[in-house]
């Protein structure tokens, strides 16, 4: 496979256009040693991807041809977002990569009661940034074309007064409750339409915080038997949907 890479440009990237890469994609092709000919592909996230050409190698900076657009989608067949208590230190940053890896269309960090991670204000929006640039990464190496969407921060309280499913999705909270139905019955019984999926941070949600979330209409989802750390438990939701979609 020919290098990917992730170009965010406005109006969105078309066919026979010159173009500089940005600084990160242009340090990108700069380390893999790419030279004026050689081939690479583009993706804008907007879908769909493009053949490109490098056309010249400054010192800092890299020009490209953009070429022929290929309608490819590589996407789960849900729409699928995690709101995830954030995990502590690095496992976070894991998780987003993982989860782009696996589909997933956007996630939500939240903090909750047990949440160790807080951020706000610049600090959220650096950590943001830091995130999206991970989604982004991890989609120019898995071969997806559209970027998982990082959301800012928010307090779960806040978040959920606002997280009514779209008409026609449906949303579920991870639990540890014994009568919580698994993966085969939920998914068989709501076969299409996009996915909202609640997940607690290490310690899991508080009663209170399941509770409030079954009152907004979120249905209890099991994962068998064993406990998960809070970075694998939405990856087992995303890896169900991505082998019933192979």
């Amino acid at each position: 496979m020919s290098l990917r890479l992730y170009v965010d440009v406005e109006p969105g990237l078309q066919s026979d256009q010159p173009l500089e890469l940005p600084p990160a994609a242009a340090r990108h092709v700069q380390v893999m040693r790419l030279q004026p000919g050689s081939e690479l592909t583009l993706f804008d996230g907007r879908g769909g991807e493009w053949s490109a050409r490098v056309s010249k190698m400054g010192r800092s900076d890299v020009h490209v041809v953009v070429g022929e657009f290929r309608a490819v989608e590589r996407e789960l067949a849900r729409q699928v977002t995690l709101a995830v208590g954030m995990p502590a230190n690095e496992r976070f940053d894991w998780l987003i990569e993982k989860a782009t890896e696996l589909g997933a269309a956007a996630i939500q960090p939240l903090m909750t009661e047990r949440s160790v991670l807080r951020v706000s204000g610049e600090r959220a929006e650096k950590k943001r940034a830091h995130w999206q640039a991970i989604a982004a990464a991890a989609a120019e190496q898995c071969g997806r074309n559209r970027v998982t969407q990082i959301h800012p921060a928010q307090d779960l309280s806040t978040w959920i007064n606002t997280a009514i499913p779209a008409p026609g999705g449906s949303a579920y909270v991870l639990s540890l409750a014994p009568t919580a139905g698994g993966m085969k019955t939920a998914f068989s019984e709501t076969p299409s339409g996009s996915l909202l999926v609640l997940s607690g941070p290490e310690g899991g949600l508080s009663a209170a915080e399941e509770q409030l979330a079954l009152d907004r209409g979120f249905a209890p989802l099991g994962l068998g038997a064993r406990v998960l750390r809070a970075e694998t438990a939405p990856l087992l939701v995303l890896a169900g949907l991505a082998a019933l979609s192979c």
